[in-house]
């Protein structure tokens, strides 16, 4: 399988104000949100990044974004580095968040162009591509809606089709099911395994055990910062399902006091 990221010590650390201090009862000035992490995705594979809330996953997403910087380490998307070259990695790149807030008066027609236009992407290219989307995600007939107009469920689906305007073969989603209905959400999943069978390399970040036991081919797991194992699915779970199987490594965790 041919390697499309590559990921090496990357560490993250943020100040905590006073009133976060508060908040969380510490005294502790800054926190270590992700710490040495280090792992690979391959080509026409689901990778998930499993975790609890306040693992680092976000901010590990963010900076193979290169939204942020990393403190040390470096990523390579196809071979570019997230450090040296961030404005080649986000042409290689789709990043899909749920805190993505497009601005209520904008349409889908609109952001699709507006987004088409900073990848440059040729107008023949986007009409086909524009077409294709919306009819796949059912937001043709929504097209010209404004977008504070939408239901959660499209415009999570607006925010997919934006993503994918320059049919990147890197695809970095971050919890891509969540606040969704059943049914956006089984549309989202879908999509991804179609695009996994066209050879893209897909990134997920979830707390959500069932996805990752639906769609990802190999998972990592990261608490505290930390990579805790990094492995095919049936190689983590070791016989256990895996919620049960992340319970029994967080209780040795806590046990050792990691």
């Amino acid at each position: 399988m041919k390697e499309k990221l590559q990921v090496n010590h990357l560490s993250k650390t943020f100040s905590l104000s006073a009133k976060q201090q508060k908040i969380e009862k510490t005294k502790e000035k800054y926190r270590n949100a992700v710490n040495d992490l280090s792992f690979s995705a391959y080509e026409g594979e689901i990778f998930g990044l499993l975790g609890p809330n306040g693992a680092g996953k976000t901010t590990t997403l963010r900076m193979l974004s290169t939204l942020i910087k990393p403190d040390s380490g470096d990523a390579f998307i196809d071979g570019k580095s997230i450090v040296k070259e961030p404005e080649i990695v986000r042409g290689k790149i789709g990043f899909l968040t749920s805190e993505l807030k497009m601005e209520d008066y904008f349409t889908p027609n609109y952001l699709f162009d507006f987004f088409s236009d900073l990848h440059q992407v040729p107008l023949d290219v986007r009409k086909t591509r524009k077409e294709a989307l919306f009819s796949r995600f059912g937001i043709d007939q929504f097209a010209e809606v404004k977008v504070g107009s939408l239901s959660t469920g499209m415009k999570q689906k607006v925010s997919l089709t934006i993503a994918l305007v320059h049919n990147p073969d890197v695809i970095i989603f971050d919890e891509p099911t969540n606040g969704l209905d059943v049914l956006t959400a089984k549309v989202v999943t879908d999509f991804l395994q179609e695009m996994k069978a066209e050879g893209k390399t897909i990134i997920v970040s979830t707390h959500i055990f069932s996805l990752i036991e639906k769609i990802c081919d190999r998972v990592a797991l990261i608490i505290n910062g930390k990579l805790i194992t990094c492995d095919t699915l049936p190689n983590v779970m070791n016989g256990l399902s895996l919620e049960d199987r992340f319970f029994e490594i967080y209780s040795e965790m806590v046990g050792d006091e990691i």
